[in-house]
């Protein structure tokens, strides 16, 4: 294996990274809240009309997913083994997605308003789990306060410096697609006005914003393309801001890439771990996956076990412990396909999931992925959840979701113990978590094939119990300082001892 870059740590005489010690024991659930379900205990004003549930997936149809809707689902999700979700925006806006938000302190009545975040805070509180919200502070939307506030009066509005407008008269809704807006805009989306963060002003309304929230009772927030906000110091007060509010709040960016500047303990605690999400699939889905799903930041190519491996101990590598036991590890989410559109191959999902859930970094699952849920770039992977026809669920994988989330749950060590890798050839890849005396090995087999291998984990004392696959007995002995471990085919064996 090539050099791997040594983990960061706090230097002698500053505090330690600190994050929050609820968030390494976490299962997230992504809700995309318009599609995943809609409650009739919402009280919609007359006339209101959305599309037909689990009707096609379009940018402006709205299928009246809410938060109550949510509420009701906390069963279903605390049997899935969830106990912390993440939402996308809920804010007030216009469209279904809600990243162009119209008011940062209102959730959108589409949605149930504020008091249906209260009782969804409330009865996940009860049931221990945990609410983090999207924050979209980089830009808003045409219908936010203080842009329309300029579109009325132009340069005398007092709010003309929240933007940066670069001819007059404004063009919000220009009639010929191919011109530029005539003001800062993210990714020259006219909808999408982006904020002057270098207005003291815009800064003080934002980390309001995120006070208010915290204070309200979320317990974090998943920050969009955070480094869009140029500016270390605006996040360093951020961070402030939201932790003196509640020193256990989450504070997740939405970024692709290495992201060593942000992760020093001095801004965010975590990412969206997209760096796990191409390797895992690279290598479960070698022989499968879509070579012709192109995604700018997620590089996919097949890999055996030893380029696998170099590439996880390098992304662990770039990163204090602190912040790889709080990385948001992903397989997919709103803003790409769908993992089992991409994989093509259940074995290959299933060894991907099992994967999430037996290594460092909090696994978060994209709703409707444990039913079977698939497809394509957006807005394909943002249909709505299926409870309208249950015939459409895969109740094998879900039973393989609830089991595999379960088996995380249960044994500490795949949640905060120490990382090693014990074997990476060819087809298998196999590592150990060990915790205070506790130890797991996992060993992935990706051939189609019984695959023997022995493998030198530390600390062989005391036996082992395979814990995986439990309908399954296949041969593991001790002889001397090797673990004698035999794969079955497309599946992966985990042991545990001193538990």
């Amino acid at each position: 294996m090539t050099d791997q870059p040594k983990p960061l740590a706090s230097p002698p005489g500053e505090t330690p990274i600190q994050t929050p010690d609820w968030v390494k024991h976490a299962v997230f659930y992504q809700v995309f809240p318009d599609r995943f379900a809609r409650s009739s205990r919402i009280k919609h004003l007359p006339g209101l009309k959305f599309k037909p549930w689990g009707s096609e997936s379009i940018h402006d149809g709205f299928q009246g997913g809410d938060l109550l809707g949510v509420v009701d689902k906390l069963g279903y999700l605390e049997e899935l083994g969830v106990n912390a979700i993440y939402l996308t925006p809920i804010f007030t806006s216009a469209s279904t997605h809600r990243y162009h938000t119209y008011d940062y302190l209102e959730v959108d009545p589409l949605l149930g308003g504020d008091d249906a975040l209260r009782e969804l805070i409330d009865k996940a509180h009860e049931r221990d789990m945990r609410i983090v919200l999207d924050g979209v502070f980089n830009h808003t939307g045409r219908g936010f306060w203080p842009f329309h506030h300029i579109l009325e009066n132009g340069g005398n509005s007092p709010y003309i410096d929240w933007f940066t407008v670069h001819e007059w008269p404004l063009q919000p809704y220009p009639t010929e697609k191919d011109v530029p807006p005539n003001y800062s805009c993210w990714w020259n989306l006219p909808a999408l006005p982006k904020l002057n963060t270098n207005n003291p002003a815009v800064r003080e309304y934002l980390y309001e914003v995120a006070r208010h929230w915290v204070k309200f009772g979320i317990d974090g927030w998943r920050l969009d393309v955070p480094h869009e906000i140029d500016d270390d110091d605006f996040w360093r007060t951020f961070r402030q801001v939201v932790k003196s509010e509640n020193p256990d709040a989450y504070i997740c960016g939405e970024i692709w890439s290495e992201a060593r500047r942000w992760l020093q303990g001095d801004q965010f605690d975590a990412v969206m771990n997209y760096l796990f999400t191409g390797p895992a699939i690279s290598f479960f889905a070698a022989e499968t996956y879509r070579n012709d799903y192109i995604h700018p930041h997620l590089p996919f190519e097949p890999i055996e076990a030893d380029k696998f491996a170099s590439l996880i101990d390098r992304m662990y590598g770039y990163y204090d412990w602190e912040i790889n036991f709080a990385q948001m590890n992903m397989l997919d989410s709103h803003d790409m396909a769908r993992a089992k559109w991409i994989t093509q191959d259940d074995s290959a999902l299933r060894l991907c999931v099992l994967f999430q859930m037996t290594m460092p970094g909090a696994p978060c699952i994209y709703y409707g992925d444990e039913v079977g849920m698939t497809g394509g770039p957006d807005p394909d992977c943002r249909q709505a959840f299926p409870w309208h026809d249950e015939s459409l669920w895969d109740y094998d994988l879900l039973r393989f979701y609830r089991r595999a989330v379960a088996l995380r749950r249960t044994h500490e060590c795949l949640r905060v113990g120490e990382l090693t890798t014990l074997h990476a050839e060819g087809p298998v890849y196999a590592f150990s978590r060990n915790l205070n005396g506790s130890q797991a090995v996992v060993a992935f087999n990706t051939s189609h094939e019984r695959v023997p291998v022995n493998l030198k984990p530390r600390h062989l004392e005391g036996p082992f119990k395979q814990v995986w696959p439990l309908e399954s007995h296949e041969g593991h002995e001790l002889s001397g300082d090797e673990l004698s471990c035999t794969i079955p085919p497309r599946d992966a064996v985990v042991l545990v001892r001193g538990e």
